[in-house]
């Protein structure tokens, strides 16, 4: 009879990995509700529709990598390729908005795309946002950047790298796309990559993203648009811009950085990390004003980053994980009860630790309490059954092992 295997793309996280993102989930709830975010959770199906509308038909994700079906009632359902979508959707299904209010929302768990695995990059995957809808002040934009930051660096990660950019707004980027096209025609078109070859036509901002060598030299002196932006626009960046150096954040200026869809207006951003040395981008984001409206909501500005928990567990691999306080070592058969019961003790005192379930070796024991990493070993035979004690072996100094009453130890503690 055959095994079942996992299905390719999709991971089991053990223990010391899951831990990883039990961490990054924390240090976010713990982050984000400081800046006066509330967590929401959103399905993983929805309607294959949604993504159409928000990410854009002519796009992969869209055309090549999402995970649709049809259901017992032919209805096409879609594993979410992406979260902000969702968060849109239950944004204007809530009808909670007002004019003049703000609202800040996180959210974090598994997306699906259809693409080749790789290291850090799966078919499932799990992403961390958050997003501002009804803000579209400059400030909003600063203050996700250096939540973003200040998130990072909770996590140990120092060496980032913060990639800004402006994407204008409807009233001065059809001039500066006009400029694009026009760039474009001087080039011999052949010697583009075929997707953007599509994308001239059909979003030519994206030809400005391409990772195709060629393409990233044809595009090296094209227009950029930070010199076509309008005075609104200009104020707007010049903002951001001065928060982000009056919080003392380094960033570059790279004005290759755009966003795929019409929706993208005014700032973007992308955050790098090199505490392994080589770059590795994990988290992006920018002012989306015109996403809700195209969702059938209403005109509210909304700013969002989503991070790749993946790209970061590969940052956090040199993690330390949190210790054990005690291993209790169970070395006579008859004290196994009494040992169960007195590491319930422990655990309501708040320590943390295991307990063998049956006896055994010294020697075995031991080993197994190194294996732990514990910080404490706490032994058990028939002597501290018999006289209501434990014995302490320190597992970090050079401190005599003792033998305590269990009573006292526990008041201890």
């Amino acid at each position: 009879m055959s095994k079942i295997q996992k299905i390719k793309g999709f991971v089991d996280l053990f223990p010391e990995e899951a831990a990883k993102f039990t961490a990054m989930e924390k240090a976010a709830r713990e982050v984000f509700t400081r800046y006066g975010f509330g967590e929401l959770r959103t399905p993983i199906l929805e309607k294959t529709e949604l993504f159409q509308k928000s990410i854009g038909e002519d796009t992969d994700v869209v055309g090549k990598e999402m995970f649709t079906f049809p259901d017992r009632k032919d209805r096409s359902l879609t594993m979410r390729p992406e979260a902000t979508a969702g968060v849109v959707r239950a944004f204007i299904e809530s009808k909670t908005h007002q004019p003049g209010k703000i609202s800040k929302f996180f959210t974090f768990g598994p997306m699906f795309r259809y693409e080749r695995p790789q290291k850090g990059r799966q078919r499932q995957f799990h992403q961390l946002n958050a997003e501002i809808f009804g803000a579209p002040e400059a400030q909003a934009d600063a203050e996700l950047i250096l939540m973003l930051r200040t998130f990072l660096n909770s996590l140990g990660l120092t060496k980032l790298v913060i990639e800004l950019n402006s994407l204008g707004c409807p009233d001065c980027r059809p001039t500066y796309k006009q400029a694009l096209i026009d760039f474009y025609k001087s080039k011999d078109k052949d010697n583009f990559c075929e997707d953007c070859q599509r994308r001239m036509e059909t979003n030519p901002l994206r030809v400005l993203d391409c990772k195709v060598p060629t393409c990233k030299e044809l595009v090296k002196d094209a227009p950029i648009i930070t010199d076509h932006l309008c005075e609104e626009c200009e104020t707007h960046f010049t903002d951001v811009k001065t928060i982000l150096d009056g919080a003392g954040v380094d960033y570059e200026l790279n004005p290759r950085l755009v966003r795929g869809l019409d929706y993208y207006v005014r700032t973007c951003f992308e955050v790098a990390s090199y505490d392994i040395g080589s770059q590795t981008a994990v988290a992006g984001g920018g002012r989306y004003d015109g996403l809700i409206r195209n969702l059938g909501g209403p005109d509210c500005s909304a700013t969002g980053f989503a991070c790749g928990m993946e790209r970061l567990a590969l940052l956090l691999d040199q993690m330390d994980a949190e210790r054990p306080d005690f291993y209790l070592a169970v070395v006579d058969q008859d004290a196994a009860n009494d040992a169960m019961l007195f590491a319930q003790q422990l655990r309501d005192k708040g320590l943390k630790g295991d307990a063998s379930y049956s006896g055994g070796s010294m020697k075995s024991r031991m080993r197994a309490a190194n294996k732990s990493g514990a910080k404490t070993c706490l032994i058990m035979g028939g002597d501290e059954r018999a006289n209501k004690t434990v014995t302490v072996k320190y597992m970090d100094d050079e401190r005599e092992q003792e033998t305590l009453d269990r009573a006292l130890y526990l008041a201890s503690l």
